[in-house]
């Protein structure tokens, strides 16, 4: 479960290797993701399972059905609220998740009925809100769906280029939601999130390591995206993850 602390830290985290050392490290949560060249799309079973058995953390799984946008057709909203309710049953601590309308503004009927599908498990609404029409409106109405976070990165690519959004999000949710800025948050810039005064900071700590594989095969590939690597092995750092948490800390 989550440790008690003023400011929570949060490894987004795409394995259990991550998740051990985000454990390790002493991070509060980890968001648990699949398909990280998509954004972030709902893990395996067998990986939570793993995950809820092997850590202490407070496990919170990203529902999201595939990469891309946020507005979700009928079938996709179907299989996001059978994963959900599957998901509240193996015991996960929270959900994360978002969906808007065409229009832009927050699709609070599919988010409802969810809210009522999974009781009373922790909700974060994550980046979708970043790409809203009216991020303020949507904040008054994740309050109303009893939404506990917010994860966001200011409407910028980055959260220390949307650091001036993020305070007013601060501001405008005066403690009736939390705030938690993502989206290339480090041990260098963490302490910035701190003095505007959000509730926690979420960080993938994200590095690299060269496969094992020896023999490869040149001219395919299984993705079909040449540009990225098939032979690297992307991973949450433990001593990024503890740097991070040291800075945090000494506030």
């Amino acid at each position: 479960m989550e440790r008690n602390s003023r400011l929570a830290v949060e490894v987004c985290a795409y394995s259990l290797e991550s998740c051990l050392a985000a454990d390790r490290a002493g991070a509060d949560r980890v968001e648990l993701c699949a398909s990280p060249h998509d954004g972030g799309c709902t893990p395996s079973s067998g990986l939570v399972k793993a995950v809820l058995a092997a850590t202490s953390l407070a496990v919170h799984v990203m529902l999201r059905p595939r990469g891309g946008d946020f507005c979700y057709d009928a079938y996709e909203k179907q299989t996001m609220l059978e994963e959900a309710e599957e998901l509240v049953r193996s015991g996960v601590h929270g959900l994360v998740v978002g969906a808007l309308m065409p229009n832009g503004d927050l699709d609070v009927e599919f988010l409802k009925t969810l809210r009522q599908r999974v009781g009373d498990v922790s909700l974060t609404c994550h980046r979708a809100i970043d790409v809203s029409r009216d991020p303020d409106a949507v904040i008054e109405q994740l309050i109303e769906l009893n939404f506990q976070r917010i994860l966001t990165s200011g409407q910028k690519n980055k959260a220390l280029e949307g650091i001036e959004n993020i305070a007013q999000m601060v501001a405008r949710a005066a403690g009736r939601i939390e705030i938690m800025a993502g989206s290339g948050v480090n041990p260098q810039n963490c302490r910035q999130f701190l003095d505007i005064g959000v509730d926690a900071v979420h960080t993938s700590a994200r590095t690299v390591r060269d496969s094992g594989m020896d023999y490869r095969r040149p001219g395919i590939s299984m993705g079909g995206l040449s540009e990225v690597s098939e032979f690297e092995i992307a991973y949450a750092s433990e001593e990024l993850i503890r740097a991070t948490i040291q800075q945090v800390r000494m506030a």
